[in-house]
């Protein structure tokens, strides 16, 4: 018995959610021994980067919906990560700031995600690591333009 053949278009689908399901579902594992729940390190890393941004700008960097990043902190919120905060000169909006343990998990959440990423490219050499990401930047541009 042969293996079935299947073509290419079926075979990228079909790797691409796997490994994407695969990460997500380690990904959950190792952020919830912190209190936070996947998708929320990407909200946590813009604010590490720059405390204060507003949802819409988290939304944009992260290629998401504003309503997405506002139920995220809605949830970050009432776990403590974060509290809201009037925007300075425009009480329309907020600016999202990073609570003392929001800012104390910068360390643990990284330590995650770089042995969440060796675990996920253990088997690749540092140039097929990189061919990997240009990749998947690629596959990005090509599905938003």
């Amino acid at each position: 018995m042969g293996r079935e053949v299947v073509s290419p278009d079926e075979d990228f689908q079909a790797a691409f959610w796997g490994a994407k399901h695969a990460l997500a579902t380690a990904g959950a594992v190792a952020f919830a021994r912190h209190g936070v729940h996947d998708g929320q390190q990407f909200v946590l890393r813009c604010l590490w980067r720059e405390d204060g941004l507003s949802p819409g700008e988290i939304a944009r960097q992260l290629g998401l919906a504003t309503p997405t990043v506002t139920r995220a902190a809605t949830r970050m919120e009432a776990a403590g990560l974060l509290r809201r905060e009037p925007h300075r000169t425009d009480r329309r909006l907020v600016r999202l700031v990073l609570t003392e343990r929001g800012r104390f998990l910068e360390k643990e959440i990284a330590a995650e995600t770089d042995q969440l990423t060796e675990r996920a490219l253990a088997t690749f050499d540092p140039a097929e690591r990189a061919a990997i990401i240009r990749a998947l930047h690629d596959i990005r541009r090509n599905l938003t333009a």
